[in-house]
């Protein structure tokens, strides 16, 4: 499948999940880096019968961080997703240290 192919599909109007044209245009993401963090399985997205790829919002929230992170730090993609990684492992400790100081 070609670029132009990917660049006309379009999800479902009713649809939350974004094709990888809006990805990119969101994130300022090139393909090849989209591409390479879907072969390395940082983001599963769906696909549609026609093998495009459908992402979910919280995989455009974590591209996003990759992004300003790549940007701002001049780090690899794949540099990246391990900071990201990181991060949401200290926000997801961090809410559960919340839940138990609740308990307490």
């Amino acid at each position: 499948m070609d670029i132009k192919e990917r660049t006309e599909a379009q999800p479902p109007s009713s649809s939350k999940r974004l094709v990888i044209t809006q990805v990119m245009e969101m994130t300022g993401l090139k393909e090849t880096v989209v591409l390479e963090l879907i072969s390395m399985e940082w983001v599963r997205p769906g696909t549609t019968g026609d093998g495009h790829y459908l992402f979910e919002t919280s995989d455009l929230y974590r591209m996003t961080k990759l992004s300003r992170l790549c940007k701002d730090l001049d780090v690899t993609p794949t540099g990246g997703s391990i900071i990201v990684d990181l991060l949401d492992r200290v926000e997801k400790l961090e809410s559960q240290l919340e839940e138990m100081k609740k308990l307490i």
